[in-house]
């Protein structure tokens, strides 16, 4: 039995380059299990948030799973990166909320979107589209994404806890720090740092670990009250095993060619809803894995990512792939940086994660158990990680300051990887332009340049 396990161990090592990497087994289960742990709300939320648009939630939920799955082991597998993908926040939003409750659509043709997002996003990675595009952001831009995403993912984490709530006068505003997410998230937090500090390995899993359960406590001794309408939801799980509910209602349920072409307005709208979808989707992609790369020592001295074609193929795929068994739009996570600061570097990291997310389809309850004050702690200790990305701008050129400034404070401002890339490489070119170096900017960023002004009259013109 120990042969065998060290045979495993062996050819683990060797397929993944571990010891290249500076890594071994144990940290990458781990990290593995931390980034699923940090993402595994998805599979709550998802179905959630679809049904809404009139999907069974119960297929959704499988669909959520098994998508992210097979587009984790192709990232594992061919790109060899310690990245999760899973159907993304924001564009399911899109989806359910713009598409089909405002717009009018059925969810079939929304999901038809989706497809067709899919398999222009095979050819483009295919055609080395997505690739240029990424080399030809600067590195000013590329530096500060890793810090914006900080920025982003502490946000969230701080949403989830109720530290950061809602407030109609001035948008966001403190939250009730006597309340029991609060309180046990900021306890994490402190008792994560102690743990790293004293070396501890898979320190932010112990924290995630941890708080949820003093949350267990909180809960049986009355301080935590649960209550769903509030979205305090009962820490202790009602069951632990849990058969996948059927597909049958969400898979390879696309729009009929007749609902697509009724008409030029219906024609319109799908053009429209697909560039959206797409521009979205490969902006959110390209600007995790600049951020998540940076912060892992991925890119080279020119700034650009090996293997990225196949990390952007595994994305490509996972969105076709989707999209066929019913769900929105798959993309590579940002929560995946957690599984990087936890010491994963190789694929073995995404194949844990993918493990993982096969195991919550059983044992669904006790995963979607885990509340969001949980793993905030995980998620604003990250934040700190990736912040120093910025240190690597050259804070004495406003040129290159500016861009990289927007970039990371956009992104937790408007709720959006993509948007903090947009108001970075419109400045960019603008500042460059108009102060005698044009000659700094690629081509490619001035047609960006255009292509995102647009994006930005775009849902005024068209409505959406």
């Amino acid at each position: 039995m120990a042969q065998t396990e060290t045979t495993l161990s062996s050819k683990l090592e060797r397929f993944f380059d571990l010891k290249e990497n500076k890594t071994n087994v144990r940290t990458e289960i781990i990290a593995g299990i931390t980034t699923f742990m940090t993402m595994a709300y998805i599979l709550a939320v998802n179905p959630s948030t679809l049904g809404d648009a009139g999907m069974d939630p119960g297929g959704v939920f499988t669909a959520t799973a098994l998508s992210a799955i097979i587009a984790t082991v192709i990232m594992a597998l061919y790109a060899k990166y310690p990245f999760a993908l899973a159907p993304g926040m924001g564009l399911n939003a899109f989806f359910a909320y713009t598409v089909v409750l405002k717009m009018g659509y059925s969810w079939e043709f929304a999901l038809t979107c989706v497809l067709a997002e899919g398999i222009i996003f095979i050819i483009l990675t295919f055609l080395n589209v997505r690739e240029a595009i990424f080399n030809a952001i600067p590195q000013c831009i590329k530096y500060s994404v890793s810090a914006g995403i900080g920025l982003f993912i502490t946000f969230i984490g701080m949403q989830g806890a109720g530290i950061i709530v809602n407030n109609d006068a001035t948008l966001v505003s403190l939250g009730d720090m006597t309340a029991a997410p609060a309180v046990l998230a900021l306890v994490g937090v402190v008792l994560t740092v102690v743990l790293l500090k004293k070396n501890v390995r898979g320190a932010l899993l112990i924290g995630i670990l941890g708080t949820y359960g003093l949350g267990i406590i909180a809960q049986l001794i009355g301080w935590y009250v649960p209550n769903p309408e509030m979205g305090l939801y009962p820490l202790l799980p009602s069951a632990v095993v849990s058969l996948p509910p059927s597909l049958n209602e969400v898979a390879f349920k696309f729009a009929p060619f007749s609902e697509v072409f009724a008409n030029i307005d219906t024609i319109l709208s799908f053009i429209i809803v697909t560039f959206t979808f797409l521009f979205v989707d490969l902006f959110d992609t390209l600007g995790t894995l600049m951020g998540v790369a940076s912060k892992a020592d991925y890119l080279d001295k020119e700034g650009k990512l090996p293997r990225i074609k196949q990390a952007l193929f595994a994305d490509a795929v996972g969105t076709t792939v989707g999209a066929a068994l019913g769900t929105s739009t798959v993309t590579t996570f940002v929560e995946s940086s957690a599984g990087v600061a936890d010491g994963g570097r190789t694929g073995l990291t995404s194949i844990v994660t993918a493990i993982c997310f096969g195991i919550a389809l059983i044992f669904s309850p006790i995963f979607l158990a885990i509340p969001a004050f949980a793993t905030a702690p995980a998620l604003i200790v990250v934040g700190i990680f990736m912040l120093d990305g910025i240190t690597k701008v050259d804070f004495s050129d406003l040129t290159e300051l500016l861009p990289a400034f927007l970039t990371m404070v956009m992104m937790p401002l408007a709720y959006s990887i993509s948007e903090g890339l947009v108001f970075g490489s419109i400045s960019y070119v603008l500042v460059k332009v108009f102060t005698g170096k044009r000659k700094e900017v690629h081509w490619m960023m001035y047609i960006l340049a255009v292509v995102f002004a647009f994006k930005l009259i775009a849902p005024t013109l068209f409505n959406l």
